[in-house]
């Protein structure tokens, strides 16, 4: 599932570069940081993960835009992404999360841009107010 002409990719989570993580890594390989940016939704902690999920009020999630750096690796490189997120699942698992595209909102400008949004349930489980996933972590360490 591809858009042509939406080379861009808005993460929340461990892809993003305050994570650190070799999921992170992956990301600054095939893609260049443009901004920190938000999208209207709100973010859940799940326990032992995190989701988001989109709205269509002034609720904001915090994260960063990036944007392919070759064209034409962006199917692949998106690819390898949706496995990382369960994006692709055997049918007798649950897809966690689904990749969509979703108006990004930085430097006074709004972007198209790939997003993984949660696909479960998230009745019950607490809100991030701050919609930003590493104040959070930090917030509770």
């Amino acid at each position: 599932m591809t858009s042509p002409g939406i080379y861009h990719l808005f993460v929340y989570g461990s892809l993003r570069s305050g994570f650190r993580s070799l999921s992170y890594e992956y990301v600054s390989h095939f893609f260049h940081l443009i901004s920190d940016a938000k999208v209207k939704g709100k973010l859940y902690d799940l326990d032992s993960y995190y989701g988001a999920i989109p709205t269509q009020d002034d609720n904001f999630i915090i994260g960063e835009l990036y944007e392919i750096n070759e064209q034409n690796e962006f199917s692949w490189a998106i690819g390898q992404l949706d496995d990382y997120e369960g994006v692709n699942v055997e049918s007798d698992e649950m897809q966690l999360y689904r990749r969509a595209i979703t108006e990004v909102y930085f430097d006074n400008k709004v972007v198209n841009a790939w997003i993984y949004w949660y696909s479960g349930d998230v009745n019950g489980k607490p809100v991030i107010a701050s919609g930003d996933l590493l104040k959070y972590i930090q917030e509770k360490k």
